[in-house]
C-alpha cells in the first residue's frame, strides 16, 4: 500500500458567486502522479467558489474509489480553510451554496479507511490552481463561440 496525496481546488469566476465554477484535482502516489483532472461545473446562480472547492474535492474522491483505493492512506491538500476545516470537523456546516457539495464529499470520505485532510498555501497548491484556471478559460473560448 502506497501513501496517496490529492491535491484539490475550485474556482468562480469572474465573479462570486454567481459566475463560472471549475475544479481542479492532481493525485500522487509516492511523488508520482497518477491523474490530473479538470471541468466545469456550472454558471451562475449556485455556483460559488466554495462549491467549486467541494466538487473538486468530491471529484478526487470518485476517481480514488474508482481505482479502488480507499485502504490506502490518503491525504487531501487543498488551500480551502473552509473545507479543511469542515472536512476534520473543527467547523460546522452552515447555510451555503456548497451545503450538498459539502454532504457529498462527507458521505464519499466515510468510504476511506484512512483520509486526512491538510491545509496548505495558495503557493502550494499551483498544479490543482493552474487546473481550475485551465478549465475556466476553455469554457469561456468555447463560450464566446
Amino acid at each position: 500500500m502506497s501513501n496517496i496525496t490529492a491535491y484539490v481546488d475550485g474556482l468562480c469566476q469572474p465573479k462570486n458567486p454567481g459566475g463560472v465554477a471549475s475544479y481542479g484535482f492532481t493525485i500522487y502516489s509516492d511523488h508520482m502522479k497518477l491523474t490530473e483532472k479538470a471541468g466545469v461545473i456550472g454558471k451562475g446562480s449556485g455556483m460559488s467558489n466554495n462549491v467549486a472547492e467541494y466538487a473538486a474535492l468530491c471529484e478526487a474522491l470518485k476517481w480514488l474509489l474508482n481505482q479502488d483505493l480507499q485502504n490506502n492512506e490518503i491525504v487531501v491538500k487543498s488551500d480551502s480553510r473552509l473545507l479543511v476545516n469542515q472536512m476534520n470537523g473543527k467547523w460546522r456546516l452552515h447555510k451555503g451554496l456548497y451545503a450538498n457539495k459539502f454532504l457529498e464529499a462527507r458521505k464519499l470520505a466515510l468510504s476511506f479507511e484512512r483520509i486526512s485532510f491538510l491545509w496548505i498555501s495558495r503557493e502550494e497548491n499551483t498544479e490543482a490552481d493552474g487546473l481550475t484556471r485551465k478549465a475556466y478559460q476553455e469554457y469561456c473560448k468555447a463560450d464566446s463561440r
